[in-house]
């Protein structure tokens, strides 16, 4: 409510207290006999006339009555007193009496009537008020039933942030009807218009079953409100408790891509897993732990967790416990350093493995270049050693998670996983074990990537840094990255480089603005800062070499790539002189080796399309 609305209906309010004061003192004490006289009308002017005098004296009107306490209850008593001390005045000088006791009850009904006025707001703004004021205005997006039921519960929960005012629906019939006395405003392409004249402070998705290509269109119009955007918890959450639709999450980077989700082949991922040994190195990382998740879902036998950091391995230990109890699967943790050959042929001989899932690795691109002689040790060495103990123990599937900067390798880290996936491609020929490549583009939220940045930059109030506005990146999910290396050890036949298509680049800078937007923030606030392309990126990544594009598409968004030449004598002779090698002779070693055997190709050179 306006300052000036809430001055009038305050006069009013008061104006009619004071006529009630009089009435019923007049009433209580002389029936009606006072109020056939001149003297009533009198009496009530003076009375009027002198309470405004005063409560603007004393600033009754101005007083914040949220915070009232004795102070402002003294100013009551002040005012209602002089008041009537005028009152009683005037009385004497037009009519030449006094009328005491009325004038004394009118005192003791002022202050009654007055005082209670002013309490009661305190208790309303409290209790009532107060929930609907300090609240969000709150646009909820998609009047189906998953919008209802937001509407519904933000409705009842009183200690929620969140008050629905609106809805937007694309459904015409809804237009201008009223589902819970809250109106349906119009349609998504009228959001931002929406936005304004409801003077909207948040937006709720409440779309659970729309596609991604949708869900993507409906963001970039709430991106032009520059309110904050959350999205509705998933229904099955919603459904078994996990959360309840007053936790809306944020938009999250995975809410951008413009794709669906891969669909997983679970007839063939069962017959690979169900009731096998499955063994995952880097069990503790971002890719590894979701790995350990999603192949548990299928009930192997024995899950062994591998890793070299025992916090990382205890985590997810404890989380497989927690969410899969009752579950007749064997969990084992093996704290084991990929580099150490002993220990890693040890643990392959005594467990023999079916299926091996190779996540460890170094893949932070500023680091191993500053630090080469770290990165052969553990992503070339290491792979070695764990793809020589699986082909002895005699694995029946291997598959190495690797990286699309390892195609026509720039960085230490892109070409030390070019010359892991050479040794994996030439223990393929070697063994009878079924070795296979699966490359991702960036994984989103994964430790180290730039969308975990992106989210601390902004809490913090900015700047958000990128290194180049022309800067592009495929982005993929941790689910979905792991979903791909499952799925392509069920598919491998020996030898395969598996890709996911991942859809169209994303310009780094326009996700960075998009996450701004969504959180509610403006980029003026937050700012971006281009800090520069680091040692070793690249403006844009490449998905598979010219030599070694396969024209085959071999499930849904899941694409091959033949086997290239692979140079294992001089992979042997780096990993036997890099101790010896200066780390900028080493890395020029390294991508000079990563390199004989790839001819640049950018995506569109690559044929991914479903009628490839």
């Amino acid at each position: 409510m306006g300052y000036r609305k809430k001055m009038i209906l305050t006069f009013v309010l008061d104006s009619l207290f004071i006529l009630a004061a009089i009435f019923l003192s007049s009433v209580l004490l002389y029936e009606f006999t006072f109020l056939a006289g001149s003297l009533f009308f009198i009496t009530f002017m003076m009375n009027l006339f002198a309470f405004y005098i005063f409560s603007f004296a004393y600033r009754l009107h101005k007083k914040t009555w949220k915070y009232a306490g004795m102070k402002e209850m003294l100013t009551i008593l002040k005012t209602a007193g002089f008041t009537i001390l005028v009152t009683a005045v005037f009385q004497q000088l037009l009519m030449d009496v006094i009328t005491y006791r009325i004038l004394i009850a009118a005192f003791f009904f002022q202050v009654v009537f007055i005082g209670s006025s002013r309490l009661c707001w305190r208790l309303a703004k409290d209790n009532f008020i107060k929930s609907y004021a300090d609240k969000k205005r709150t646009m909820v997006v998609g009047a189906g039933s998953a919008g209802t039921m937001v509407v519904r519960q933000l409705q009842q929960n009183r200690h929620c942030e969140l008050i629905p005012v609106t809805f937007a629906d694309d459904d015409v019939t809804k237009h201008h009807v009223e589902i819970y006395n809250i109106p349906v405003a119009g349609s998504i392409k009228d959001i931002p218009k929406i936005a304004k004249a409801y003077q909207i402070e948040n937006i709720v998705v409440a779309l659970p079953s729309i596609d991604k290509r949708r869900l993507n269109e409906i963001f970039q119009e709430c991106v032009k409100t520059k309110v904050k955007t959350q999205v509705l918890p998933m229904l099955e959450d919603l459904v078994t408790g996990k959360r309840s639709v007053s936790q809306c999450r944020d938009v999250e980077a995975e809410d951008l891509l413009e794709r669906d989700p891969i669909a997983l082949d679970y007839e063939a991922i069962e017959t690979s897993i169900t009731d096998k040994v499955v063994l995952v190195t880097g069990a503790g990382g971002s890719i590894g732990s979701e790995i350990c998740r999603q192949v548990f879902r299928f009930k192997p036998d024995q899950l062994i967790l591998l890793g070299h950091g025992e916090n990382s391995i205890y985590t997810i230990e404890m989380e497989l416990l927690e969410m899969y109890e009752g579950q007749r699967v064997e969990i084992v943790t093996e704290i084991a350093d990929i580099q150490d050959a002993g220990k890693i042929s040890t643990i392959m001989n005594y467990y023999k493995p079916d299926v091996v899932y190779h996540a460890a690795a170094h893949k932070h691109v500023p680091l191993m270049e500053r630090n080469p002689e770290e990165a052969i040790k553990n992503n070339v060495i290491g792979t070695r050693n764990v793809a020589e103990a699986s082909s002895s123990s005699g694995v029946g599937s291997f598959v190495m998670v690797s990286s699309d900067k390892a195609v026509h390798a720039t960085s230490v880290m892109g070409a030390s996983k070019r010359l892991a996936e050479m040794v994996v491609q030439h223990m393929n020929k070697e063994s009878t074990t079924s070795f296979n490549v699966v490359r991702f583009g960036n994984v989103l939220e994964s430790r180290g990537s730039v969308i975990p940045l992106f989210k601390k930059q902004i809490q913090k109030g900015g700047p958000v840094t990128v290194t180049h506005p022309d800067m592009v990146r495929y982005f993929m999910t941790i689910p979905e990255a792991s979903s791909l290396v499952i799925q392509a050890g069920s598919l491998a036949k020996g030898g395969e480089i598996f890709v996911l298509d991942m859809g169209q680049p994303v310009k780094i800078i326009d996700l960075a603005k998009n996450l701004i937007k969504l959180s509610g923030h403006s980029i003026d606030d937050i700012g971006i800062k281009f800090t520069g392309i680091r040692h070793g990126e690249k403006l844009y990544e490449e998905i598979l070499s010219k030599n070694e594009v396969h024209n085959q598409q071999i499930h849904p968004k899941i694409y091959v790539g033949t086997s290239s030449n692979t140079f294992i004598t001089e992979i042997e002779e780096i990993v036997k002189i890099y101790p010896l090698h200066d780390k900028e002779s080493l890395r020029e070693k390294l991508l000079e080796l990563a390199n004989r055997d790839s001819t640049t190709t950018r995506k569109e050179d690559v044929i991914l399309s479903a009628e490839a």
